[in-house]
């Protein structure tokens, strides 16, 4: 649990624990999607754009080999932030999410759902809120950026949005440890 006493999963895994049956994390996933995320009749992919969602974030967080609680907290803050969800439902869904990045063989996985879910403006606040991921230890690691640019090409991002978004969380980050 963070300062702010929710959503704080430090999940370690041995590369043994890697392999994953995929039919149980399809059970697991799909559980938490019907007791935990509640979708009105028009968005019937909310509960997998969540998912996806806080699986990218998480590769942000942990592209650099050093996952700090820093980066942690603000997934989560990311989260309850964009989809209204209370810490529980935040802590269910990092967990679920740091699963499927651990069985993920890309990004591609999460990305792709986004892209085609996603407005333009809505894929350019998914990039805002990577970069506040990738800013929240105070130190942008090359291969936290390679993924953001990388992030932002699969999103379909123009440069503009992504160099305008970066700047953006910059301010964020700094203003908040003031």
């Amino acid at each position: 649990m963070n300062k702010r006493g929710y959503c704080i999963s430090l999940t370690r895994v041995d590369s043994h624990e890697k392999m994953v049956d995929s039919q149980t994390m399809f059970r697991s996933a799909k559980e938490y999607f019907k007791t935990r995320i509640h979708v009105n009749e028009t968005s019937p992919s909310l509960k997998q754009i969540q998912l996806a969602t806080a699986a990218i974030l998480i590769e942000v967080s942990s592209s650099d080999n050093k996952v700090a609680l820093e980066e942690h907290e603000a997934i989560c803050d990311a989260l309850q932030a964009s989809f209204g969800i209370d810490a529980s439902a935040t802590r269910e869904l990092v967990q679920l999410a740091e699963k499927q990045v651990q069985s993920a063989i890309s990004v591609y996985d999460f990305t792709l759902l986004v892209d085609k879910s996603f407005s333009p403006e809505q894929k350019k606040h998914i990039i805002g809120l990577a970069w506040q991921v990738a800013f929240a230890d105070q130190r942008l690691d090359e291969k936290e950026e390679y993924l953001l640019r990388k992030l932002a090409t699969l999103l379909h991002v123009p440069h503009h949005d992504f160099i305008e978004e970066k700047l953006h969380a910059k301010v964020i980050v700094e203003s908040e440890d003031i």
